[in-house]
C-alpha cells in the first residue's frame, strides 16, 4: 500500500522562510558594504575569471558591470602592470603601480587566497600618502637647504674666535663649535637623503674597490684615534658598477657608525668577499650590540637605540637611512645580525650584476 507524504508542519515552513529572508538579508548587507568600501575588491574563481566586484573596482582598475562579469581579470587589465603582476603569480603584494583606471592614481594590491580555490584581490588608493610624502621630502629639503648658510656663518665667527683670547669662555666656545659643527653634519644628511629619495637611478661607472676600502679604513682609523684595532680583509677581487660618491657614502658610514658604538679596546673587521650570488661587504664589530626589537627600524630616520649613547657619539641618526637608500639604487640589500653585549654586523650584499673584474677597462663582469 502506498503512504500519502506527511502535510508539511506550518510551524517548521514559517521557521525555515524566516531563516531563509534573515540568510538573504545578511547576505545583502554584507554586498552593500562591501559595495562602499574605499579599497577595491574582486572576487575570482580558480581561473581568475571576474565573480564580483565593487563600485571602487570599477573607478581604480576600471571594471564594467555587467560585461566584465565572467571575464579573465588578466585579459581585462592587459597592458597594465597589473596584468604582469598576474601572470607572474602574484605571489607578493604589489606596490606603488598605476592605478588602469585613474591614470593620476597609485595603487597597492595584493591578492588572497579565498573559499574553495577562489582569491580577492585587493587595491588601495594610496596617492594622497603618496602626495604627503611629497610634502614631507619639499619641506625637508627646503629647511635643510635654508639652515645650512646660517649655520656655515656661525661656524665661521666660531672659529675667528680664539678661546686664548677670553679663557673664561674657552669651555663655551668649544662646545659651541663641536655642536654647530654637528648641526651642519645633520643638515648635510638630510640634503643627501632628500636627494637619495627622489633619485631613481644612477650613472653607473666603474669604482675601483681597492681604493675605496683602503680609504674608509682610513677614515674609520681617523675616527678611532687609536682607541680600535681595525682591519681589512679583501678577497673578492672585484670592483663594482654604481655611484662612486653614494657607494663612499654608504660604506664609510657602517665603518664610522662601527667605530662610534664600539668601545675602546674593541676590534672592527671591513671585509670584501664573493659570495655565490655576488659578492659582500661587511663592517663585523665587538661593540655594544643591539636587541633584535630594534633591527627593523634602525634605518628609519633619527631612530635611535639609545639616545644618549648615540648624542655622545657625535652620530646624526641618518647614517643607515642613506646607507639603505644608496643600496636600493645599486639593487643591493642591507642585512644585519647582532647580539647584545657581543657585537654586530653590517652586510651589503651586492648581486653579480654589480660586479666588474678589477681593473677591466672594458667592464666585461
Amino acid at each position: 500500500m502506498m503512504t500519502t507524504p506527511a502535510a508539511p508542519n506550518p510551524l517548521q515552513h514559517d521557521r525555515f522562510m524566516m531563516r531563509s529572508r534573515r540568510l538573504a538579508a545578511n547576505l545583502r548587507d554584507l554586498r552593500n558594504a562591501a559595495s562602499q568600501l574605499p579599497d577595491a575588491v574582486v572576487l575570482l574563481d580558480r581561473q581568475q575569471r571576474i565573480r564580483w566586484f565593487n563600485h571602487a573596482a570599477e573607478n581604480l582598475l576600471g571594471l564594467r558591470r555587467p560585461q566584465d562579469r565572467g571575464a579573465a581579470l588578466q585579459q581585462r587589465l592587459a597592458g597594465s602592470k597589473l596584468a604582469d603582476w598576474l601572470r607572474g603569480g602574484a605571489h607578493e603584494p604589489l606596490n606603488d603601480a598605476v592605478a588602469p583606471g585613474q591614470a593620476d592614481s597609485q595603487i597597492n594590491v595584493s591578492l588572497l587566497p579565498f573559499g574553495d580555490q577562489e582569491q580577492l584581490l585587493l587595491a588601495r588608493d594610496i596617492s594622497h600618502l603618496n602626495r604627503l610624502e611629497q610634502v614631507r621630502r619639499d619641506f625637508v629639503a627646503n629647511v635643510s637647504h635654508e639652515l645650512r648658510t646660517p649655520l656655515t656663518v656661525i661656524h665661521g665667527y666660531l672659529e675667528l674666535i680664539d678661546p686664548e683670547d677670553v679663557p673664561e669662555l674657552a669651555s663655551v666656545l668649544d662646545e659651541m663649535r663641536v655642536q654647530s659643527k654637528r648641526m651642519g653634519q645633520i643638515v648635510e644628511d638630510l640634503l643627501t637623503l632628500s636627494r637619495l629619495e627622489t633619485q631613481h637611478h644612477i650613472s653607473d661607472e666603474r669604482v675601483p674597490m681597492a681604493a675605496l676600502l683602503a680609504t674608509v679604513r682610513k677614515e674609520a682609523e681617523a675616527l678611532s684615534h687609536g682607541r680600535h684595532r681595525i682591519t681589512l680583509q679583501s678577497t673578492a677581487e672585484a670592483d663594482l658598477l654604481g655611484s662612486p660618491k653614494d657607494l663612499h657614502s654608504a660604506l664609510s658610514n657602517l665603518a664610522s657608525n662601527a667605530v662610534r658604538y664600539t668601545p675602546a679596546g674593541g676590534s672592527i673587521t671591513i671585509r670584501w668577499e664573493r659570495t655565490p650570488d655576488g659578492a659582500v661587504y661587511s663592517v663585523n664589530d665587538t661593540g655594544f650590540g643591539i636587541s633584535a626589537t630594534h633591527l627593523s627600524r634602525l634605518t628609519e630616520r633619527f631612530y635611535r637605540v639609545s639616545s644618549s649613547r648615540s648624542r655622545d657619539s657625535g652620530g646624526t641618526g641618518l647614517g643607515l637611512s642613506i646607507v639603505k637608500h644608496v643600496l636600493n639604487l645599486h639593487q643591493a640589500q642591507l642585512r644585519i645580525e647582532s647580539t647584545p653585549g657581543v657585537g654586530s654586523t653590517f652586510a651589503c650584499q651586492f648581486g653579480q650584476a654589480r660586479l666588474l673584474a678589477p681593473g677591466d677597462k672594458d667592464e666585461d663582469r
